[in-house]
């Protein structure tokens, strides 16, 4: 039996995407003279397929299918992730100097979003076959056993933020990467080594490509004063910016509405901001298209049922007994909080913005059918939980 809850909660948000998507894309089809329904009939056909293939992977056996599918995926994707800079421009169109879609006649396919998936699955298969006899190691023996895991996501490093100039993404998949180390079993000291050596590459990347340093400029701006006068230090004043620097008028008008939204919202269909004050409110701050419509208490119920679904998965992974499915259900449940939270916090103003989808909720038929997998997978091992006879894990 696959776990219904799960499900459901996953059903309600990928239900609420499609009427959020229609509302606050209100602004984007009469600017660009698209169909009134354009937006939610490409969501739609996603959400659908979406269903389908959880309905399609629920039902198979996990023993023979889920190291197929996420071997599969992470290959193919990763070949995929690859090649994208040598395709023609028929097939691959720069924005921005990054190549990041891939473009099938009305489809348009991002790999990074399925490479995710896949990229969890391998680790889960890899770290089984690998580490699933060892016991206490040392740390040296910790730098040989981890370095081929560091190497890919090096390669990762490369493929997606330079030459797809998306950091957020390798933030996700590094911050997932770490924290199943420690589920592993690797150590403290060792876990702190990689963390430093993270925080360190991620300034470089961002030192090194002026747009990310603009971004980090026109956020600065915004909190520089609230961060500051808490250091009343002359020499950390040197690190004011001038108000030369672009307003951060995104961060502005996503903390407006906000506002704007109070506790109960502006109603369904009412807000303001997604009037041309937010480009494309309904992908990366659909949050904050949420707040100003449906206010405090909307955002809440987001929040609860994502919440909801992590802790589901977790606790999914906690029943299994094959190493396998504890650490994919595991990384997956950790896909879903950092993907929110790094959203959650560029919309609040809190870091800066990373273009990252809010799972199950942002418009982009890519990381919907990612994510669809990815839960259909977890539903495929849920069948493996122990249950009694009303269906509630033992």
């Amino acid at each position: 039996m696959i776990d219904k809850p799960l499900l459901a909660a996953v059903v309600i948000l990928l239900t609420l995407s499609l009427v959020m998507d229609y509302s606050l894309s209100a602004y984007t089809v009469q600017h660009f003279g698209y169909n009134e329904f354009h937006f939610f009939i490409r969501q739609s056909i996603a959400v659908f397929a979406g269903l389908l293939m959880i309905t399609v992977l629920s039902w198979l056996d996990p023993d023979k299918w889920i190291a197929r599918i996420g071997i599969g995926l992470f290959i193919v994707f990763f070949l995929l992730m690859i090649v994208m800079p040598f395709l023609p421009h028929s097939l691959v169109t720069a924005v921005g100097g990054a190549k990041r879609w891939i473009h099938l006649g009305p489809v348009s396919i991002a790999p990074v979003e399925f490479f995710k998936v896949g990229f969890i699955a391998f680790l889960a298969w890899s770290f089984k076959r690998k580490l699933g006899d060892k016991g206490h190691m040392t740390f040296g023996e910790e730098i040989r056993l981890f370095a081929p895991y560091l190497f890919i996501f090096m390669a990762v490093v490369v493929l997606v933020a330079i030459f797809q100039k998306d950091l957020g993404q390798v933030v996700v998949l590094g911050a997932a990467l770490l924290t199943l180390f420690l589920f592993v079993g690797s150590s403290y000291k060792f876990f702190l080594m990689l963390l430093s050596s993270a925080f360190a590459a991620i300034i470089a990347l961002i030192f090194l490509a002026p747009h990310r340093m603009a971004r980090i400029k026109s956020w600065w701006v915004s909190v520089q004063d609230s961060i500051l006068e808490w250091f009343p230090f002359e020499p950390l004043q040197e690190l004011r910016v001038e108000a030369t620097v672009k307003e951060p008028w995104q961060i502005s008008n996503s903390l407006n509405a906000i506002h704007n939204g109070g506790f109960f919202g502006q109603g369904l269909g009412n807000g303001q901001f997604k009037l041309g004050y937010l480009s494309e409110v309904h992908t990366d701050f659909i949050l904050a298209g949420i707040a100003e419509e449906l206010g405090f208490v909307g955002i809440v119920f987001v929040v609860l049922t994502l919440l909801f679904i992590i802790f589901r998965i977790f606790k999914i992974a906690s029943k299994v007994k094959d190493p396998m499915y504890y650490l994919f259900s595991i990384g997956v449940g950790l896909l879903i909080a950092y993907a929110f939270l790094l959203n959650a916090f560029g919309i609040a103003g809190i870091t800066p913005i990373k273009g990252i989808a809010v799972p199950f909720l942002s418009y982009g038929g890519s990381h919907i059918m990612a994510m669809s997998i990815a839960i259909g997978m977890v539903l495929m091992i849920s069948k493996k939980v122990p249950r009694d006879i009303h269906g509630r894990m033992l």
